[in-house]
């Protein structure tokens, strides 16, 4: 799992891979901040991380080197605040999901709930979608969406959309196992 941030996609697919029949298992976190909330989940539940400077030249072969060393087949994003080298994404090809807070393809990047509300979008909500070389560009695995209402902000939009987080990317991950 690669995190930049809080951590609650990581803290739910922690709970979520500990059921006896949910399809993966999270055994290496990668995370490109320090000051990471997602990296004390990581020393609760006893999950190896490792910190990673994006700034050093050849960051990418770390991360290579210890995906390989724990023998990680499958990647989850969740909030990782780093676009996905062409090298790691042409090692992990189809290998490799995101989840979005829009409904892609609108929305891409960043500050997607400013742009919700800018746009005046009557719905919004989620995407996962595998990664590829372009940003949130990928094929699309699930979207969950909710009606806005009249006096949405970019606070009640991040939480209603972190809601339909918590079930979509469990599902996503599910769906794809299934079809394997």
């Amino acid at each position: 799992m690669f995190i930049s941030g809080q951590g609650s996609n990581l803290k739910n697919l922690i709970f979520r891979s500990r059921e006896k029949n949910f399809p993966i298992k999270i055994s290496l976190i990668i995370c490109n901040n320090k000051n990471a909330n997602g990296i004390n989940y990581a020393k609760k539940y006893s999950i190896p991380f490792i910190l990673i400077n994006t700034r050093l030249k050849n960051y990418e072969n770390k991360i290579l080197m210890n995906l390989r060393k724990y023998q990680i087949s499958f990647i989850c994003l969740a909030g990782y605040m780093k676009i996905i080298s062409n090298k790691i994404v042409n090692n992990f090809q189809k290998k490799i999901i995101n989840i979005h807070p829009s409904l892609l393809p609108k929305f891409k990047g960043l500050n997607t709930f400013s742009k919700v509300l800018k746009n005046k979008e009557k719905k919004t909500g989620c995407s996962v979608h595998f990664v590829n070389n372009k940003l949130d560009d990928g094929s699309i695995i699930i979207k969950r969406f909710f009606y806005l209402s009249k006096n949405e902000s970019e606070k009640t939009l991040k939480q209603k959309t972190q809601i339909l987080e918590y079930k979509a990317y469990p599902e996503a991950i599910i769906k794809i196992f299934r079809n394997r």
